[in-house]
């Protein structure tokens, strides 16, 4: 599944934009301000219906502007689909799929997978661990669909102990037994198995992520591995450490142990890349993870993800800059790579990339397989 192009009006810094992407590399350059950025923001918001930058939709409006709309052509293994979104001040987002109204484009079967590197995404590994226990609930909804709603139920079951928990306080505790143990089961039976997904999610990237880690440079046994703060399996164990915990629980307001304080580790020579990494490494090791999940995905799916990369050469060396270019074209899936300068990607000459320029919000270029594209 591929994006071949994307149109966009009044996004962001473009009044009209509309270009192809290559099949493999598409390589876009221009100063500083020039909206490479913007570019591919339209891509993600075309594909998701979200932005990757903001939450607030308001943002994205073109100065001025009160209605803006981005379109993806998608081809799929059984033809071409097009994903709309449109979005008016002061109304509800839409979104479409082949013309069709819809409610969420994330639920469309048409609907490419998308990986994103920006600069602020080092949060994901210097951050605190809701945001790496969030990216692995990803992985595994892009992995197992089916197995996404494993995870909904442990959160709707954590919000309905919390809510119980916080009104316990000033109940006696010898009655909290009612009112915790049915509710303590099943926390325990979705714990357990959002744990075993999450496990099997982590071990499936674990091997690629080293391999990839090491090809970038990242050096001393680079790996990533899953840290369930629950360390078991068994269910009395597990209802057996929630009830040792009520009392704590019901001074604080809230559940503190399980699965909703787990995380994903990123180790290199055995230190924790979070807290001793410097920030080239933690950049390599962001870069490195999300590769991996693209050839698990790619793998197991047959479905690798559109990789929109952001100012990702800059803090890259030459011989850093080369092996990951190589990686991208090498390997299945499309990428988009954004930089100030041609010579910063080093493509070379005999490959299918696509080179985009974007100046004085126009974008130029030769176009991808020899066809015809309009500037925006």
């Amino acid at each position: 599944m591929q994006v071949r192009s994307v149109s966009a009006r009044d996004f962001r810094s473009y009044d009209r934009l509309e270009t192809d992407l290559g099949s493999s590399l598409t390589v876009l350059t221009g100063e500083n301000g020039a909206g490479k950025t913007n570019l591919l923001e339209a891509v993600y918001f075309g594909c998701t219906g979200r932005s990757c930058r903001t939450h607030h939709d308001a943002e994205l409006h073109r100065f001025g502007t009160a209605t803006l709309r981005v379109s993806v052509a998608v081809i799929a293994p059984d033809g071409r689909h097009e994903l709309a979104v449109g979005l008016t001040r002061g109304e509800a987002k839409r979104m479409w799929v082949d013309t069709a109204p819809v409610e969420r484009l994330l639920d469309t079967p048409h609907r490419p997978l998308v990986s994103v590197f920006l600069p602020d995404r080092l949060d994901l590994i210097k951050g605190v661990p809701a945001g790496r226990r969030a990216h692995l609930d990803q992985l595994l909804g892009a992995l197992w669909p089916s197995r996404a709603q494993t995870r909904r139920a442990y959160a709707q079951i954590l919000a309905q102990r919390n809510a119980l928990v916080a009104r316990l306080r000033g109940v006696a505790p010898a009655r909290w037994p009612d009112h915790l143990e049915a509710w303590d089961t099943q926390l325990v039976r979705a714990g357990l198995a959002l744990m075993a997904d999450r496990a099997a999610a982590a071990a499936a990237v674990a091997p690629h992520f080293g391999r990839i880690a090491a090809a970038l440079g990242l050096e001393d046994a680079p790996t990533v591995s899953y840290r369930p703060r629950v360390a078991t399996d068994s269910e009395d164990v597990f209802l057996n450490e929630l009830r040792a915990r009520w009392e704590r629980d019901v001074e604080r307001g809230h559940t503190g142990y399980g699965p909703h304080r787990d995380d994903l580790v990123l180790r290199r020579a055995d230190h924790d890349l979070r807290t001793y990494g410097s920030q080239g490494q933690q950049r390599l090791g962001l870069l490195a993870l999300l590769l991996a999940e693209r050839a698990v995905l790619a793998e197991q799916r047959d479905r690798a993800p559109l990789m929109l990369l952001d100012d990702v050469m800059s803090e890259l060396d030459r011989t850093r800059r080369r092996r990951l270019v190589d990686l991208l074209l090498s390997t299945p899936g499309q990428a988009l790579i954004t930089a100030t300068d041609s010579e910063h990607v080093p493509v070379p000459r005999a490959s299918a990339a696509v080179q985009l320029v974007v100046a004085g919000g126009a974008l130029t270029g030769a176009p991808p397989d020899g066809g015809d594209r309009a500037d925006c």
